[in-house]
């Protein structure tokens, strides 16, 4: 009965899902299954079936509980559709929960233009993620990204288009409606993304789930610059990320990545990106108004990880975790963020789960907000309070080792 229940979660249906969440959890309570301790790891950047991942927002839940993290955050490519699903899955597992969504920017304009930042595949884009959405701004984030999904969805057409002129010779060709769109929730919400149509080639080879993963990372990084097509109206500038920040509430974060050596999962080749003009960059992004900084300890090297923490507290910007989860090849557990080194990344996580409970309907109580700032000037007493509020919230619900 488990199995089918857990299955379940990535049925179609959303109801479905939710309603088989409610049935496991019924067989822990009830001692027929023996429930996952929760241990002190979080995760702000868990991808769902809307972006590219092979687990709907339900079943993204589930796995972060299941795996024994403390938090979990959903972190979408143009998209919030999975956003209520996901509080909803994590009301019914009595988990706190973060909401965000990712976005690649231009930065047209800016002394960054022309450089190789953070986007593996383009110069002068940047991808950015926007932490802590307050719940009752979902509606209005996506009638801001709604437009984007559009836009994004006629350089997919030219991308597989310039895939199958590569493709035809051995016999393989692409159908963007019948065979990308289908691995999609984009009549829901959702986006598509290159990762979306290298899964559809994958599929066109292997008919078993776990080997088009392994066929999907080797394609990621040895097959997107053969048919890239540069994105260009379908990014913002990132000034209106920084305006819609404002407008949402939401904490704009700048996504470290690093200079790629060895990729940890296989998806990205050897590259340098913006280690070389990073003391550059991040007072340049303060100054437009950032707040945070959001990296992922288990990709980076210990001198990447320890430079980007100086620069972080330097520039006054609060720190993030966030492991991108979009493959069953990956754990939902970082190790190092228990470590001393960076243990204040789980303070951050509760932080952000305070700064969603401020802000249900009063934008003006949010970690951001003058009166936050005002009340707490350091930015440490700031996190620390919003962290306890999340606790206090949680603390009685769930066993914390």
């Amino acid at each position: 009965m488990k199995d089918i229940y857990i299955d379940s979660l990535n049925d179609k249906d959303k109801n479905v899902r939710l309603d088989a969440l409610r049935k496991l959890v019924i067989l822990y309570e009830t001692g027929a299954l023996e429930p996952p301790i929760s241990g002190r790891n979080v995760n702000n950047h868990i991808h769902t079936t809307y972006s590219f991942s092979p687990y709907s927002p339900a079943m993204a839940v589930f796995k972060s509980w299941q795996s024994g993290l403390a938090t979990t955050g959903i972190m979408d490519h143009d998209s919030v559709a999975g956003a209520n699903e996901f509080i909803k899955a994590g009301n019914i597992l009595k988990m706190p929960v973060t909401i965000g969504f990712e976005l690649r920017c231009s930065m047209a304009d800016t002394p960054f233009e022309g450089r190789r930042i953070n986007n593996p595949d383009q110069d002068s884009v940047v991808y950015l993620a926007m932490h802590g959405v307050p719940h009752h701004m979902l509606g209005e984030a996506d009638r801001f990204l709604a437009p984007y999904r559009e836009k994004r969805n006629i350089r997919n057409w030219k991308m597989v288009d310039r895939l199958n002129e590569k493709l035809r010779p051995y016999g393989l060709e692409l159908d963007f409606t019948t065979d990308v769109l289908p691995f999609s929730e984009y009549s829901s919400g959702g986006s598509v993304t290159e990762r979306h149509i290298l899964f559809a080639l994958a599929a066109k080879i292997s008919p078993d789930d776990m080997p088009r993963h392994f066929l999907l990372g080797m394609f990621k990084s040895q097959l997107v610059e053969s048919f890239y097509v540069d994105a260009t109206d379908e990014m913002p500038h990132v000034t209106d990320f920084i305006t819609l920040a404002e407008k949402l509430g939401a904490i704009p974060a700048y996504a470290y990545l690093g200079d790629v050596g060895v990729s940890v999962t296989g998806d990205k080749r050897a590259q340098k990106f913006e280690d070389s003009f990073l003391d550059e960059l991040l007072p340049y992004l303060k100054n437009l108004g950032f707040r945070a900084v959001t990296y992922m300890p288990a990709r980076n090297t210990d001198a990447q990880l320890a430079r980007i923490k100086e620069l972080c507290d330097t520039n006054g910007f609060f720190q993030i975790s966030g492991e991108d989860i979009n493959s069953p090849l990956q754990k939902f557990i970082c190790p190092k963020i228990e470590t001393p080194e960076f243990e204040h990344l789980i303070d951050s996580a509760w932080a952000l789960v305070g700064h969603e409970f401020a802000s249900p309907s009063d934008l003006s109580e949010g970690m951001f907000s003058e009166n936050a700032i005002k009340k707490f000037p350091d930015l440490g007493e700031r996190i620390e309070f919003f962290a306890e509020l999340a606790k206090d919230k949680f603390r009685v619900k769930r066993k914390v080792i």
